[in-house]
C-alpha cells in the first residue's frame, strides 16, 4: 500500500518527534482523516523519506514519531534545468507542476519581452513561494523525495548574463532545423529554455544562442507553452533519463 507522503522543512532526524506543518497537519486530520497509530511517510526535501507513525491529532495539530532515514529512488539520471518563461497563473502553475512529475532538478522562471505577466520585487516574492508550495504538492503525490529549487524570477537578459553554463542548452524554437528528438549527444546535465506565451521574440533568440543554447523544434505544430513543457521534458527523460 502506498503511504500518503508528507512535506516538512528540515532537516529532519530519524527516531525523533515533530509536528507536522500547519497546511500537512490540515490535510493529515480534516481531509484525510488520518488518527493516531496510522503510518505516513514524511520527507524534508533533501532526497531522504522517514516512514512515521502518527503519535497525537488534536484540531489540525498532528504529531508523528519519525523512523530512520531511507534514501529516495525517484530522481532522473538527467539533472534538467527548466528555464520556463513565466506565463498566466493557472498556465505557469499547471507547467510546474507537471515539471516536477516530469523530474526536473531545478525550474529558473524568467520574464520575457512577450511575458503577460509582469512582477515587481515583492510579487516576484510572493510569486516564489506559491510556486514552491506547487511543487512540494507535485513531490507529495508523485514520490519525489527531492524538491526542485526554484530561483527567483529574473528577465532572461539577467539568467543569460549572470548564469553560468551547465550542461547541455537547448531553446525551443518551431523554426529550428534540428528536431529535439533527432539530438544523439548524452548529457548528464541539460538546462531547457521554454518561451511564454507568445513565445521568445528574435532578439531573445539570438541572445540564447549567442549564450550557447542550441534551438530545436517538436514537429510541424505549435505548441502551447504548458504543453512544449511537458512534451520536451518527456522526450529529454526518455532520451537520457529515467523514461527509457
Amino acid at each position: 500500500m502506498r503511504l500518503n507522503r508528507i512535506f516538512c522543512d528540515g532537516p529532519l532526524t530519524g527516531r525523533t518527534e515533530i509536528d507536522l506543518p500547519a497546511a500537512g497537519g490540515y490535510h493529515v486530520a480534516r481531509v484525510l482523516r488520518m488518527r493516531e497509530g496510522a503510518p505516513l511517510s514524511v520527507f524534508d526535501g533533501s532526497g531522504h523519506e522517514f516512514g512515521a507513525e502518527i503519535t497525537r491529532v488534536a484540531g489540525d495539530k498532528v504529531t508523528v514519531m519519525l523512523g530512520d532515514p531511507t534514501p529516495g529512488t525517484a530522481e532522473s539520471p538527467l539533472r534538467i534545468t527548466l528555464v520556463q518563461g513565466v506565463s498566466r497563473s493557472e498556465r505557469m502553475d499547471w507547467t510546474l507542476q507537471k515539471a516536477t512529475e516530469l523530474g526536473v532538478a531545478a525550474i529558473a522562471p524568467v520574464l520575457t519581452a512577450r511575458s503577460v505577466v509582469r512582477l515587481d520585487e515583492k510579487q516576484a516574492a510572493k510569486k516564489r513561494e506559491h510556486w514552491r508550495g506547487i511543487v512540494i504538492g507535485a513531490c507529495e503525490q508523485c514520490g519525489r523525495a527531492k524538491v526542485p529549487a526554484i530561483s527567483a524570477p529574473m528577465t532572461l537578459r539577467e539568467y543569460l548574463a549572470t548564469v553560468r553554463k551547465d550542461g547541455f542548452r537547448l531553446v525551443l524554437s518551431p523554426s529550428a532545423p534540428a528536431s529535439l528528438v533527432g539530438l544523439s549527444s548524452m548529457p548528464s546535465k541539460a538546462e531547457l529554455l521554454i518561451g511564454p506565451e507568445g513565445g521568445l521574440d528574435d532578439d531573445e533568440l539570438h541572445a540564447a544562442q549567442k549564450a550557447g543554447f542550441m534551438p530545436v523544434r517538436l514537429g510541424p505544430r505549435v505548441l502551447r507553452t504548458e504543453t512544449a513543457a511537458v512534451v520536451a521534458l518527456s522526450v529529454l527523460q526518455g532520451l537520457w533519463g529515467d523514461l527509457q
